[in-house]
């Protein structure tokens, strides 16, 4: 593994853990110990598969973006951002990838990708009101994602294995080769 993948796997399971261990408020109406936030998480990170080099990009600037406003309809992070305006932002700035739309419409481009198949940089959709792809995060790995929540938060991380995400899973799709 070249050095430069070998330090930024590195790099992403230390954030990983880091985030996940304190900057991270669960939904309203959950405690801490629901979605596994705070509540001292003992098991080792899995390891980092092979990605390619603009997927870590896009990780790593993701995670950047962290405890940025939100706004709807927000396209960058001086004015705020919404969960497709993130994910825009995210490609263009860090993989030169134009993906521009909503949620919905990001989920048509793309390939889709099983969740156990998911690969850091891949995009991770959510029915969120009662509607179909209508919101969407960029997996960072260790089945968490990083997105920007609603109009009461700002861009965090969240488990997609726990708390309120994870029963409105609906799929992944990847961007890259």
């Amino acid at each position: 593994m070249p050095a430069r993948r070998h330090s930024l796997a590195a790099l992403l399971a230390s954030s990983t853990l880091v985030l996940h261990g304190c900057g991270v408020l669960p939904p309203a109406g959950q405690t801490p110990a629901a979605t596994g936030v705070g509540a001292g998480a003992t098991a080792p990170p899995r390891p980092t598969p092979n990605i390619n080099d603009k997927a870590y990009d896009v990780v790593l600037f993701a995670l950047g973006l962290i405890e940025t406003g939100y706004r709807f309809g927000g396209k960058n992070p001086e004015a705020g951002l919404d969960c497709s305006g993130m994910v825009s932002y995210v490609f263009r700035k860090s993989a030169d990838i134009q993906l521009a739309g909503s949620a919905a419409d990001l989920a048509r481009q793309g390939k889709p990708v099983a969740a156990a198949q998911l690969r850091p940089g891949d995009l991770v959709f959510f029915n969120t009101r009662n509607k179909p792809y209508s919101h969407v995060g960029i997996y960072i790995g260790d089945d968490r994602f990083v997105h920007a929540p609603n109009s009461r938060g700002k861009v965090r991380t969240e488990s997609l294995k726990q708390g309120w995400f994870a029963a409105r899973f609906e799929e992944g799709r990847s961007y890259f080769d």
